[in-house]
């Protein structure tokens, strides 16, 4: 008796593992056509805009088919591997993964996703709708275009080959399911306009109502020219053309020679760098931080020369063995002392409810520079930590996040952040907010300065602290105080036991 292909062979999608993300990049397969794989085996590696992520595959069987390269970014929904989880069944393989095609299919259109009002609208003019932050990703639907009768079969290929038997009873139940979750039978609701987060914020900032906007982006999104054109005269206004989205090429094999090469293509004396992944997240919160919170920015020169000689007693403190101890573990802790002190800047701006969110737990962020970008990963509920279970999570926060490994959750939730850029010998700095938080301190390089000491002029570990901070919320007085009480413990570091 032999399996029905319909189930013998099995779609992975690519999910949504960073709440909400659109689409990831990726970067390494772990297996290809022909290996066996065991249900929680790790098949490949992702890049979406705010880490790097290992997806195991849900299922036992063999690799029939990878259907995108490495270094391909894919839409969330979109179908990037094929299993045979029945193998040696007898059956053939469905036609769409056997045939060999001189061009690329149409990718397949990925699931409509469902607002809470229903379907989020209709579908742009590739014939699919993207997946937009907070809305998860939808069952496939059962409308789809026609397909081509050639395929490319290994990886580079279109996306979301249906499987036989799947668009007939598997589609209408589906059909049926979500509209029973839409509450309705008949003619749906009227669908939800497709904008992100910040034309949203945009269009609210401009009083201009997104229902109104007939949208030019790819897939029937709302983007900000259309924001601004709709506040334009109406002559002014000049719909840009939505460019037709082209299925995705294979990797190359030919290994490039450098590593800008290996991130972008060279062209004469110029190398032109795709922005996506990290890169591409960090320039979009911090544009959108620095245009939206009003920083101020305020400094201090300190003498940390009793926090260095702590640092170096606690590297031999049986307390503390194994662990990584340094300045920036002491200036952490004063720095959550200092928020002890002053509460109030550990806060937010609410700015749909027009509310300030003060927050009773500190998620301590440490900026780091990676390969892929700078991330900013926090360390949950630092405010109770000891000053050993404090350095433990520095510890592996720094390095997880060195290894490539942070996952999107670690980054989620920060409510001040550390960013240490006297590692690059640097004095100070005007840091930028990230986006939903109120303080940031950049820590500057410690040198070996000449101080006045005690009426007389001797060589003192000297460093430079400038904390930036929302000014709508924390005003001059409460930033300079927290900068202050931050100075004195590491001062006289003593402070760090009479303070807390």
């Amino acid at each position: 008796m032999t399996a029905d292909t319909s189930t013998r062979y099995r779609e992975f999608k690519m999910p949504d593992v960073g709440e909400g993300l659109t689409e990831a990049e990726i970067l390494k397969w772990y297996v290809q056509p022909g290996d066996s794989v065991t249900d929680g085996q790790v098949v490949c590696e992702v890049e979406t805009a705010k880490a790097a992520v290992e997806l195991p595959i849900p299922y036992d069987g063999v690799v029939h088919e990878l259907r995108f390269g490495e270094g391909t970014t894919v839409d969330v929904g979109a179908s990037i591997i094929t299993v045979d989880v029945a193998p040696g069944s007898g059956e053939p393989a469905p036609a769409a993964a056997s045939a060999v095609a001189e061009e690329p299919v149409e990718p397949a259109e990925p699931a409509e996703p469902a607002g809470p009002d229903g379907p989020a609208g209709p579908a742009g003019p590739t014939g699919r709708t993207p997946v937009l932050v907070g809305y998860g990703v939808a069952e496939a639907s059962t409308k789809r275009r026609a397909r081509r009768g050639t395929s490319v079969a290994g990886a580079g290929a279109g996306a979301g080959a249906s499987v036989p038997g799947q668009a007939t009873a598997a589609g209408a139940a589906a059909a049926a399911i979500q509209a029973e979750m839409n509450g309705h039978t008949g003619t749906p609701p009227q669908p939800r306009p497709l904008a992100k987060p910040p034309v949203r914020k945009l269009a609210k900032d401009l009083g201009v109502d997104l229902a109104t906007i007939t949208p030019t982006g790819p897939g029937g999104i709302i983007t900000r020219e259309d924001v601004h054109a709709a506040t334009a005269p109406a002559t002014a206004a000049v719909p840009a053309v939505a460019a037709p989205v082209q299925a995705p090429a294979p990797a190359p094999v030919a290994e490039p020679a450098t590593a800008a090469q290996a991130a972008g293509v060279t062209a004469g004396r110029e190398t032109r760098i795709p922005i996506k992944g990290v890169r591409k997240a960090t320039a979009a919160a911090m544009v959108g931080s620095a245009f939206t919170a009003p920083h101020v920015t305020e400094f201090i020169t300190v003498d940390v020369t009793r926090t260095m000689k702590l640092v170096e007693e606690l590297k031999s403190d049986k307390d503390m063995a194994g662990l990584r101890v340094n300045p920036l573990l002491l200036i952490a802790k004063a720095l959550l002392v200092a928020i002890k002190r002053n509460p109030d800047v550990n806060a937010a701006w609410d700015e749909a409810n027009q509310e300030i969110v003060l927050k009773h737990y500190v998620n301590l962020g440490i900026a780091a520079a990676t390969p892929r970008g700078l991330i900013v990963p926090n360390i949950k509920d630092a405010h109770d930590k000891t000053l050993p279970q404090l350095a433990e999570a520095l510890g592996e926060l720094v390095s997880t996040a060195r290894e490539g490994r942070t996952t999107p959750a670690a980054m989620q939730g920060g409510t001040v952040t550390i960013t240490n850029v006297g590692v690059f010998g640097v004095d100070t700095g005007t840091p930028i907010l990230n986006p939903g938080e109120s303080a940031i301190l950049a820590v500057g390089a410690i040198k070996l300065q000449p101080w006045v000491h005690k009426g007389k002029v001797k060589p003192r570990q000297v460093t430079t602290l400038a904390l930036s901070f929302d000014h709508r919320l924390v005003d001059g007085a409460l930033g300079s105080q927290v900068l202050a009480d931050i100075a004195a413990i590491l001062e006289q570091p003593k402070r760090l036991i009479t303070w807390a």
